[in-house]
């Protein structure tokens, strides 16, 4: 088993690429060893010491790390990875993948929050998956859109600027009802 990386931006995070599907559906964010709970996968990968984040996509993990160095962690994640792929375990129990956009919303505001997450699932999401990252919607309030930024994207420095300036920009474009976007 051959697994790539790739550099993010943001440096405390690593892409890593094990050329086979990691998540059917959905992603799923783990922001810390607690949350782990539901995959073996991402359980594994917190008992490498450093670890402080892991982001299951459809093809991709990204890890996050503490303040040590990625030519000491790197080997570790590598080998956790592979041993859990070739062990044939599952990534997460029971396919419970965390779906995208499950916020609810009024029906008011319905046809708007739809136009939303379309532009978000064919414009954004594909972007910031290849940066190792996922955005999810999580409401619409008098104009204000909330986004959560999720895996490489969380904590990264230019994920202000990315919502505040590509994302906002772009709602704003297409969708008049819209005047800011925030990070929920």
């Amino acid at each position: 088993m051959f697994i790539q990386t790739e550099a993010t931006p943001n440096p405390a995070t690593l892409k890593f690429l094990p050329g086979l599907e990691v998540l059917a559906n959905g992603t799923a964010d783990f922001p810390d060893v607690e949350s782990a709970g539901r995959s073996p996968l991402a359980r594994r990968l917190f008992e490498v010491g450093g670890v402080t984040r892991v982001f299951l996509g459809a093809d991709f993990i990204t890890v996050t790390k503490d303040d040590g160095e990625w030519h000491h962690l790197k080997p570790a994640i590598l080998g956790a990875i592979m041993e859990h792929f070739t062990a044939g375990l599952p990534v997460i129990e029971q396919d419970q993948a965390m779906s995208a956009h499950g916020a609810s919303v009024s029906e008011a505001d319905r046809e708007v929050v739809d136009q939303i997450v379309e532009l978000l699932d064919t414009r954004v999401r594909p972007a910031v998956a290849m940066d190792g990252g996922d955005i999810v919607f999580q409401g619409f309030e008098e104009g204000v859109v909330y986004l959560h930024m999720q895996g490489a994207c969380a904590g990264c420095p230019s994920s202000t600027a990315t919502l505040k300036h590509g994302i906002e920009n772009m709602l704003r474009h297409y969708i008049p009802e819209v005047v800011e976007v925030r990070q929920a």
